[in-house]
């Protein structure tokens, strides 16, 4: 698949290349970046120059994990957002924002954008999010946008080769206003 750019009122999402590399490396200095993502850590430039040349391109290039970074009108990378294919019609969001860009809710917007895009271009009927336990910042996004939290997963991220619990949460396309690729039946409601 090309690559797509999507735009909304304050951001540009377009995926990354070799140009973006300074900005990535520098971003994924931050230590909160490194704790609570699986980027390498120390994160290196060679690691900023296989992602931008290598990963994110050959993500698109075999529909598996769809890349953008996320800009301002002025050119400057706020974040970088990633919907990974987990299994038929189902994508995982992945994000992490510089820190200087933190609180302004560049993430929720992008995160929306691409979710929609999602439902609407690539048959997604969910998007999930997945946060380490304690990862607050992620999950404030995760809500904020509308997801969904539907529990806690034991041992359910790999992090540095230490097995975590995570917090996962959904968005579907009803939750945007969407209709579904495929038919939903939700569960019935039983008392508790």
């Amino acid at each position: 698949m090309n690559p797509v750019t999507l735009t909304t009122e304050r951001l540009l999402l377009r995926a990354v290349g070799p140009q973006d590399t300074d900005a990535v490396f520098a971003a994924a200095q931050d230590p909160d970046i490194q704790r609570w993502t699986t980027i390498p850590s120390p994160y290196l430039r060679e690691h900023a120059e296989g992602f931008v040349g290598q990963m994110a391109p050959d993500g698109w290039a075999d529909a598996s994990m769809f890349t953008f970074g996320v800009f301002l009108p002025s050119g400057e990378l706020v974040a970088m957002l990633s919907l990974t294919m987990r299994s038929l019609g189902v994508a995982e969001v992945g994000f992490w924002t510089a820190k200087e860009h933190r609180g302004n809710g560049y993430i929720v917007e992008a995160t929306l954008a691409a979710a929609r895009w999602a439902f609407t271009h690539l048959s997604i009927d969910r998007v999930e999010w997945r946060a380490e336990v304690g990862n607050a910042g992620s999950r404030a996004v995760a809500e904020r946008a509308g997801f969904v939290i539907e529990g806690t997963l034991r041992a359910a991220v790999n992090n540095k080769g230490v097995r975590r619990d995570c917090w996962v949460g959904s968005l579907l396309p009803s939750d945007l206003g969407l209709p579904s690729a495929a038919p939903y039946l939700p569960a019935p409601s039983r008392p508790v």
